[in-house]
């Protein structure tokens, strides 16, 4: 599934239920999610972590958060997510221009 949201505002609510949404397509062998540009922050980030950890047939990730607002904390709560995938082969993420800092990296 390719989901190429960029520079929308989603923001909290709509990261819940883009999370929400994700999360039941739990036999989904390939997700590419685009959200560069948008207002992501650590709750934002919280609830994608939460989606993707559900997809637990996933082989391939590619994951575009460029230019959003995630710290350690968002990081944490995607890395959390993504761990459950344990299917996983493939994996892609692009963080620059965000501040996540060298624990959360």
């Amino acid at each position: 599934m390719h989901l190429r949201l960029y520079f929308n505002s989603i923001g909290v609510t709509g990261a819940k239920y883009l999370g929400e949404g994700i999360s039941k397509c739990v036999t989904l062998s390939s997700l590419h999610l685009s959200l560069s540009g948008y207002r992501i922050d650590d709750n934002s980030a919280k609830y994608l972590g939460e989606g993707i950890s559900k997809c637990v047939t996933l082989t391939s990730l590619n994951l575009d958060l460029i230019e959003n607002s995630i710290s350690e904390n968002g990081a944490k709560h995607l890395a959390e997510g993504i761990s459950k995938c344990v299917t996983l082969i493939s994996l892609n993420l692009y963080l620059w221009s965000i501040s996540i800092g060298d624990n959360g990296a």
